[in-house]
């Protein structure tokens, strides 16, 4: 039975900052400019992202907001994990219409949670039954019959559970303050 609506995300389906793919995460007790120096190889220029990527910050409460518009990197990526996620804790949800989505819980730079919201029931990481009672109530049921009907909104439900972890609803609001981004120069 899922008791929380995940109707306050159904605006992402128009969010036009937003494409076919994109990874939005929250990063605990970091400054924006460090999650963004993370985010670089040895010092450099952001050379794991995509030239025609960019990556949004924007600080709120305890938590960093990244918004990876056409990016994955942070939920699915182990050295970016690894990087990013040292020595703090990451929840992120990655949406690609041309690969898998991915809904990630990273703690020191590890997958502590990570699943595909359309296969709930086939976890990764250091504790995969950490999140169940959480993903329960939002309708992503970890014990889902992959041969049942398929889960309905996984990401607007992924969302619903980052805000439960996190306490922070993403909103457009929210969105609209990562930007304007830092880019990565041209190669």
């Amino acid at each position: 039975m899922m008791t929380e609506c995940p109707e306050e995300f159904r605006w992402l389906s128009d969010c036009e900052e937003l494409h076919e793919i994109y990874c939005v995460s929250f990063v605990r007790g970091l400054a924006p400019e460090e999650v963004l120096r993370r985010f670089s190889v040895a010092g450099s220029a952001m050379e794991e992202c995509d030239p025609i990527d960019c990556i949004g910050t924007a600080k709120i409460g305890d938590w960093i907001l990244v918004v990876e518009p056409g990016g994955w990197q942070l939920a699915a990526d182990p050295e970016i994990q690894a990087r990013v996620g040292q020595g703090t804790e990451i929840v992120s949800v990655s949406r690609h219409d041309y690969a898998s989505d991915i809904f990630a819980y990273i703690v020191n730079g590890e997958p502590v949670v990570q699943f595909e919201p359309v296969l709930p029931d086939d976890r990764s990481g250091t504790d995969p039954d950490r999140l169940i009672e959480e993903m329960r109530k939002v309708g992503l049921d970890p014990d889902h019959d992959i041969d049942g009907p398929l889960i309905d909104s996984p990401i607007e439900r992924s969302f619903a559970l980052a805000s439960r972890i996190t306490g922070l609803r993403f909103s457009p609001e929210m969105l609209k303050l990562c930007f304007p981004a830092a880019e990565p120069p041209e190669n």
